[in-house]
């Protein structure tokens, strides 16, 4: 995991100081506290998969645009405001080893915030003048919120369904990387054909890396994390590892988990439940099912042009699988 990582930063240093450079040139609001609880989230870490995705794929297609930059910094400013109004659902304490921005500066100022940054995303795709562009961001925006409601819905109810759990995660985190492809490929004006292919490997993408990032939560410590392991099953939520070990667990382990979820329990408590969905097989279904996305997404840009950013694309896609937070 290591030298993959090492590998693709080395040969996007140039491209990840761009991308930051232009995100600090275009939040741009009025107010200062805006840009105080918009910075706390935007510059905390975040690795900019979404921009940097959106970049590779315009140059894949022989794309020079000089918008590109600004375009790209669409997707982190997109994927910033879902961070921060999840935080205030969920009532989440952390987030990348920090303190939440709601915690900070109140619930109603994040939120706030948060509508600032998808209304500056939806400005910047305006600026391209492309009704294709504005149509995927607007998109996009209806999605993920459509995604975090059904999620709100779905809270308590851990005999969700493996389609149900595709469906949230494809809303709420494949169809912003999808998005971020699709945008990088027609602002290299490609036809419809490219289009659909670089969608499809953003949204295979997407639900790799989600399904990655759920089997964290089972994985990691809360360094590893940047926030408390367990959180999914104390907000009551079922995430893939846990619908598939629900199936097969004993009742005594199935009734215990029920009993915890949406409660705040204690670390040995989660220990046990960490070894269940081991035993169960949760952790070995969901990395098969992301490994079968991972080699999805690479089938889709199998026909584009060999190159150095098809090859960042194709190792992107194998970081998926083998990253941490």
């Amino acid at each position: 995991m290591g030298s993959l990582k090492e590998k693709i930063v080395g040969a996007v240093a140039a491209d990840l100081a761009a991308i930051e450079k232009r995100l600090e040139a275009n939040l741009r609001p009025e107010l200062d506290l805006v840009r105080d609880i918009a910075g706390h989230i935007l510059f905390s870490g975040g690795k900019r998969l979404r921009p940097l995705l959106c970049l590779l794929m315009h140059r894949a297609f022989g794309g020079s645009h000089d918008l590109v930059l600004d375009v790209a910094g669409i997707f982190e400013f997109l994927h910033a405001a879902t961070l921060i109004h999840d935080d205030v659902v969920d009532g989440a304490v952390l987030r990348r080893g920090k303190s939440a921005a709601h915690t900070l500066f109140g619930p109603a100022e994040s939120v706030l915030t948060g509508d600032f940054l998808l209304a500056r995303s939806l400005n910047l795709a305006a600026a391209t003048a492309n009704p294709e562009i504005i149509s995927v961001i607007a998109r996009i925006t209806e999605q993920m919120a459509q995604g975090e409601i059904e999620q709100l819905r779905n809270r308590g109810n851990l005999d969700l369904t493996e389609a149900a759990y595709d469906r949230v995660i494809e809303r709420k985190t494949a169809v912003l990387i999808e998005g971020a492809c699709k945008t990088g490929a027609l602002l290299a004006g490609v036809g419809r054909e490219d289009a659909d292919a670089a969608a499809l490997y953003g949204r295979e993408l997407g639900m790799a890396f989600q399904m990655a990032d759920d089997l964290l939560d089972y994985t990691e410590d809360e360094k590893g994390l940047g926030k408390l392991p367990g959180a999914d099953l104390r907000e009551g939520k079922a995430t893939l590892p846990l619908i598939c070990a629900l199936r097969s667990a004993d009742a005594e382990t199935v009734a215990f988990i029920r009993n915890m979820a949406g409660t705040e329990f204690v670390a040995q408590d989660f220990d046990f439940v960490k070894r269940a969905v081991e035993k169960a097989g949760g952790m070995e279904q969901t990395r098969q099912r992301a490994m079968d996305h991972v080699a999805a997404a690479k089938k889709a840009i199998g026909p584009l042009p060999d190159g150095a950013n098809k090859d960042l694309l194709e190792m992107l896609a194998e970081y998926a699988l083998v990253r941490k937070q």
